[in-house]
């Protein structure tokens, strides 16, 4: 009987190698507007806000409002690099380029481009997966 190669057996079993990560184009996602299906890179997405039960994937210059829950599509994304900052908005944490914190105990999040988003106290505790090490940071996310 013939035996698999040790990277045959990873892929089968669905395992990537690290190297194998780094070659791997950044994921995409299917979504259906008007009748058809796009694909968009994820890296590509800078925020999903929710709107009922639509979510508008948004990029820098447009955005696709598909029928979906928030919850549903928070599941699939947070392992992708985003963050759920308000019960309604997720960002894509590659984005991110400043938080400030507000007296009322929530923060200000602003994105590449310059668009600002409100962190609420409920969701602050996910900022601190925005660096691996925080410097001179360290009463941010007391109280």
């Amino acid at each position: 009987m013939m035996e698999l190669s040790p990277r045959l057996q990873t892929a089968a079993k669905g395992q990537v190698s690290p190297t194998q990560e780094q070659n791997q184009p950044s994921p995409r996602v299917a979504i259906k507007v008007k009748g058809k299906i796009i694909f968009i890179n994820l890296n590509d997405v800078v925020a999903v806000q929710a709107d009922g039960d639509y979510v508008s994937l948004q990029r820098n210059g447009s955005s696709y409002m598909v029928r979906e829950l928030i919850s549903a599509v928070a599941e699939q994304l947070e392992p992708q690099g985003f963050i759920r900052i308000h019960r309604s908005i997720l960002v894509n944490t590659s984005f991110v380029e400043e938080i400030r914190p507000y007296p009322t105990g929530e923060y200000g999040l602003r994105v590449k481009g310059g668009k600002e988003y409100t962190v609420t106290r409920t969701y602050k505790k996910n900022l601190k997966s925005l660096a691996k090490f925080w410097i001179g940071a360290g009463t941010l996310f007391h109280g």
